[in-house]
């Protein structure tokens, strides 16, 4: 006899891993999905041979995404990732689980939840830094405030969309060197190599604490491309924020690697310099850094690997944050990291940095240069995490394509 974990599981897709995904089998209906190897496996169909979901759950895996599981709250989604972990790797069940599932490249993907509100925060040092030493070359690198508070504004989350969907190049106002704005397509396209986090449950009442958020409202992280227009954001950013500069598409892939599954990936945050509001002070408490590197490629040539463990901020603090005004939390929630970049040029995760403005360009392997993107050009990010036992756990990729301006 063996296990469905001994025939399909693969390095990085494992039963330690089982990222859940909103997939249509040619011809199917969307239904909600969990990845080992390279086999989708309908979770509803699944749950409909094997015993051991209760109603709620059942209920939950009938959705072709995962919004009705995360309104379930975290005691669903807890109980049905052990029992998924229990039916892969139980005895005499491979079969079983060969019939409920399907092989990855013969399925489509989709949008794996519906984004409710979302955020994104600034909580790579090394990003900042970088920024501020471009732009603000006379002051000090961070303003005051940014190691006091995660720094972060409220986005469209209606222009967040999955991987491989393509887009054109946004236009707006492009500040001009002797005159007023110009307006058009920008100049200056950019990427920002981000986490993305997934939040369950509800806290209607806000003020979440960085216990709670671990526990109760984070389920799930994804890889995300949160694209900038950096001209026309340099433009109208001041005094209120990014807006046509940020909004125009953010990407997010389309496996949802579960919260639970980074346990081994946990790491202590950088050493905090300044003592923290009660809120957001993690001294002593469980680390909740994440030790995930990013693959940032650009038509297929890989041009740095932006490490996460070295993001200053982190996620319970982040959803701490956003929540300890009163704002309330609510299914669907999600917010970006930020730009990931670590100390070392190869590790920048945008081409800002990677170019410094756009005034030294960085090569492509193959000896071909670049500052901004291209139209034509395609982005993809990878990022893989330790996993326990020296497994691996694997993000899949975050992907698009860079169209003319219409």
């Amino acid at each position: 006899m063996s296990t469905a974990a001994d025939r399909f599981a693969a390095e990085g897709f494992g039963p330690e891993n089982l990222p859940y995904a909103s997939f249509s089998p040619t011809g199917g209906d969307p239904r909600l999905g969990v990845r080992l190897g390279d086999r989708a496996i309908d979770v509803a169909a699944l749950a409909a041979t094997v015993e051991g979901l209760d109603d709620a759950a059942r209920t939950a895996v009938s959705a072709p995404n995962l919004d009705a599981l995360l309104a379930a709250g975290h005691g669903t989604w807890t109980a049905l990732r052990a029992w998924l972990v229990e039916v892969v790797t139980a005895d005499g069940l491979a079969d079983t689980v060969e019939q409920a599932s399907h092989p990855v490249d013969g399925i489509a993907l989709h949008m794996p939840f519906t984004v409710a509100d979302y955020v994104d925060y600034y909580a790579s040092e090394h990003h900042a830094s970088n920024v501020g030493r471009m732009f603000r070359p006379d002051q000090a690198p961070l303003l005051p405030n940014w190691k006091h508070l995660p720094v972060g504004y409220h986005g469209r989350a209606g222009t967040v969309i999955p991987s491989g969907k393509d887009f054109p190049r946004p236009k707006g106002l492009r500040p001009e060197q002797d005159g007023p704005p110009s307006f058009g397509p920008s100049r200056r396209l950019d990427i920002e190599a981000e986490l993305g986090f997934v939040l369950g449950g509800a806290a209607p009442a806000g003020e979440v604490s960085l216990e709670q958020a671990a526990a109760e409202h984070l389920f799930g992280v994804v890889l995300f491309n949160d694209w900038s227009a950096r001209d026309i954001q340099a433009y109208e950013y001041v005094p209120l924020g990014p807006y046509l500069g940020k909004s125009f598409a953010s990407s997010i892939s389309l496996w949802v690697v579960p919260w639970q599954a980074l346990t081994a990936a946990r790491v202590a945050p950088p050493a905090r310099e300044h003592e923290l509001a009660p809120y957001l002070d993690d001294e002593g408490k469980e680390p909740w850094g994440l030790d995930i590197t990013l693959g940032v490629s650009v038509d297929g040539r890989t041009v740095s690997h932006p490490p996460a463990s070295t993001l200053y901020w982190t996620a319970p603090q982040m959803v701490a944050h956003m929540s300890v005004n009163g704002a309330s939390l609510r299914p669907g929630d999600f917010f970006g990291s930020g730009t990931v970049s670590g100390p070392e040029k190869d590790q920048r995760g945008s081409f800002l940095e990677l170019s410094w403005g756009g005034k030294e360009p960085f090569a492509l392997p193959g000896g071909t240069e670049m500052t901004f993107l291209a139209d034509g050009q395609s982005v993809t990010l990878t990022g893989t995490a330790p996993g326990p036992g020296g497994s691996v756990i694997d993000f899949g990729e975050c992907t698009a394509t860079i169209l003319p301006a219409t």
